[in-house]
């Protein structure tokens, strides 16, 4: 009897251990933002409207119609007058990369940012463990993490990961993998390194499809710190809540809805295909069935269900109904996402992505601002967009502990990732002396987004006067 007490005691103590052990290794496998560190190029790198139509009138292969469309594009694309572009721009070589222009503007990023946020929370370099870096449009030997490594001289059993041709969604795909080897690993700390090089990737055409990437992108990056370290947690930002990848490369519209390719002349450039918007509301919608289940409560997804059935049984018209009244008499069957989500940080594709996101999700202007003032102030940054985003958000001191905010990318292939944030203790502005929205968070939101070109070009309101239609000399 006493054995069998003995045996029942053992047993009963190694379940406990095992329950235990198992719970406490979840603990460790949190994936934590201690800080992050957005680049602010110098102002000699600073680009107007003005400046960006003289750099489109360099290309000798546009025609007329070719820069009325890209100065149209400039002015109706929501970019402001202070975003920033690579130094050969202001050389005049752009059509005359070197390899060497690509890396310097790489390593004038990753110096500046890097040094700073290990300063600011007293690290070394060698107290990193794993080091992601993407950059989709540079791949350079050795590779650029490996250039990071040999400047700060990390260690030699750091963690490398380096990720070309991800495109705009890159930094959540880095996430992505802190967050899986933190699951392997304890006491760990990460840091992701994520810009996009611009200089190589000048396209001097006259294919539509190709030359819009030329106004569209600006020089821009972030290096993000991440621990699991349980005693750090009370130091970081943000929690990892969850995260979602979607990729459509199966489906061959998507997958060439966004491709660098040769035109008919040899040129190179990145081709966007008129099925983009297509591909990218069909990668979105999927990443939505996966993710919303995972942020939303369980009483808005009764309540969605419930709508859907509703608006389904009363979609029977009578012969003589028209579609349009058929839609007018249902009952809209949306998702409120705000009963999960309080923040919504969206990828500064361009005013047409944004304002897309926005209707799709029903999002006030207040949930779009940090995205259209960022947009505004540095442009597309490509897959750093979303760091600028959340630092506006933080700079507004809008970000309170147990708040949640939505991240949302898209990429090349075609892709959408997601994830959620939980922030972990209030963020007071006053301690983000690294913010680069500091210097400026005063004046935004300005009082207007409308670009001060828009009154000087007359084809931008379709008008032909010809006081505001000025040709010009070089393209008569």
């Amino acid at each position: 009897m006493d054995l069998l007490v003995i045996l029942s005691s053992l047993l009963v103590s190694y379940l406990i251990f095992k329950i235990w052990k198992r719970i406490d290794s979840k603990r460790d496998q949190n994936c934590y933002i201690l800080d992050y560190q957005c680049h602010k190029p110098t102002d000699d790198r600073m680009v107007s409207t003005q400046f960006s139509g003289e750099i489109i009138l360099r290309n000798k292969h546009l025609r007329l119609n070719e820069y009325k469309f890209l100065l149209k594009a400039i002015v109706s694309s929501g970019i402001g007058e202070q975003t920033y572009a690579p130094r050969l721009f202001f050389e005049g070589r752009e059509e005359r990369p070197t390899l060497q222009d690509g890396i310097s503007e790489m390593e004038e990023f990753y110096i500046d940012t890097i040094a700073k946020l290990l300063e600011r929370n007293k690290l070394t370099p060698s107290d990193i463990d794993v080091l992601v870096v993407n950059v989709a449009m540079l791949n350079s030997t050795p590779s650029l993490s490996a250039r990071i490594i040999n400047h700060y001289k990390m260690r030699e059993d750091i963690k490398v990961f380096n990720l070309t041709a991800m495109g705009c969604s890159a930094s959540v795909i880095s996430i992505d993998i802190v967050k899986n080897i933190f699951k392997t690993y304890k006491n760990k700390l990460a840091l992701v390194v994520t810009s996009e090089s611009l200089s190589p990737n000048w396209y001097n055409g006259n294919n539509r499809s190709m030359i819009l990437a030329n106004c569209l992108f600006r020089s821009g990056g972030c290096a993000v710190l991440l621990t699991n370290k349980r005693s750090l947690s009370q130091r970081a930002m943000f929690k990892l809540k969850c995260l979602v990848r979607t990729h459509h490369g199966a489906r061959e519209d998507s997958y060439n809805a966004c491709v660098q390719k040769e035109d008919e002349l040899g040129r190179v450039g990145i081709y966007l295909d008129k099925t983009l918007p297509k591909a990218a509301t069909r990668a979105f919608v999927d990443n939505l069935k996966v993710i919303t289940p995972k942020i939303l409560p369980v009483t808005e997804l009764l309540r969605f269900m419930f709508c859907l059935l509703l608006k389904k049984l009363r979609r029977n018209p009578s012969k003589g109904s028209t579609a349009s009244n058929v839609a007018q008499a249902a009952p809209k069957a949306g998702i409120n996402f705000k009963t999960g989500i309080d923040h919504f940080c969206i990828h500064t594709g361009g005013k047409a992505v944004i304002d897309a996101i926005g209707y799709s999700l029903e999002l006030s202007e207040y949930d779009l601002e940090p995205a259209r003032m960022t947009l505004h102030r540095f442009g597309n940054t490509s897959a750093s967009s979303l760091w600028y985003v959340l630092g506006y958000m933080d700079a507004k001191k809008r970000l309170k502990r147990g708040d949640r905010v939505f991240m949302i990318s898209f990429g090349a292939g075609f892709k959408c990732n997601s994830c959620v944030w939980e922030v972990v203790r209030d963020l007071n502005a006053g301690e983000s002396l690294g913010n680069v929205w500091n210097h400026c968070i005063d004046q935004y939101p300005p009082k207007s987004l409308s670009n001060p070109f828009l009154e000087k070009y007359g084809w931008i309101r379709e008008e032909e006067d010809p006081d505001t239609f000025k040709v010009p000399d070089e393209l008569m």
